[in-house]
């Protein structure tokens, strides 16, 4: 009895312990990308803006513009992306239907020999194809996650693709304006809460990463700040050159 108990054990610490992060990143990935990319590009447009010494109201009005044009943008992409991805995807679910009702032997045998090929004994095979078969949105489902690597009940919705990178690019884009929506009259407030706020974003995304929190948040602030650091030369460039 003591022997079983402790495999018993042995098996519940295991089960409880063998857990995987999210590797497909889940709402976390798009989410935190999303608010990065409207931090690293409304910050380096406001900092673009002025190097070209614009007043506070100028660098405001075009970090204003950059939220709403990037935040539309980005959403619209996405949404155009997800709908033609979705799309695609139940072209060939129904391709893979028409054959599964004119051709059932074939999947099925087609099916026997994808097991066998992992290692499955034919004759098994056969059977496990078999009884898998048996259920045609079930044999649909198999073939598609076999064939097509896809799962047909979790297809991704295209509007939440579009509002959740709608809402995060917003909400990364209006960081660096704050400051400024508060009354300050600098441009290093802005910066200095761009680039907190890119470390924060790094940090998060090392959740679905093998990389160590500080690393991420550090370098997503190095990136950031190069661009920040470009594009307000750029401005202190090209206003010299108006002026």
């Amino acid at each position: 009895m003591a022997v079983l108990d402790t495999a018993a054990e042995t098996h519940i610490a295991h089960r409880d312990n063998h857990t995987h992060r999210d590797v497909n990143g889940g709402w976390l990935r798009p989410a935190v990308f999303g608010a990065m990319d409207g931090l690293v590009s409304n910050v380096a447009l406001m900092t673009g803006v002025a190097g070209g010494s614009a007043s506070s109201d100028a660098i405001v009005i075009a970090g204003l513009a950059g939220l709403a044009a990037g935040a539309f943008s980005m959403a619209a992409g996405e949404y155009t992306s997800v709908a033609s991805q979705r799309e695609l995807v139940l072209a060939e679910l129904d391709v893979e239907r028409r054959e599964l009702r004119k051709h059932p032997a074939d999947e099925l045998e087609e099916l026997a020999a994808l097991y066998e090929s992992r290692g499955v004994e034919p004759k098994l095979a056969r059977e496990v194809a078999r009884q898998l078969s048996k259920d045609p949105e079930q044999a649909l489902e198999i073939h598609a996650r076999e064939e097509l690597g896809i799962d047909p009940s979790d297809l991704p919705s295209p509007t939440v693709a579009a509002a959740s990178s709608f809402g995060s690019f917003a909400l990364g884009a209006l960081l660096p304006l704050l400051p400024y929506l508060l009354g300050a009259t600098r441009l290093w407030p802005a910066v200095l809460l761009a680039l907190l706020g890119l470390f924060a974003c790094g940090a998060v995304v090392a959740r679905v990463t093998a990389r160590s929190w500080w690393f991420s948040g550090l370098r997503q602030l190095l990136l950031g700040g190069a661009a920040a650091g470009v594009t307000y030369l750029l401005g202190i460039a090209f206003g010299t050159a108006v002026g």
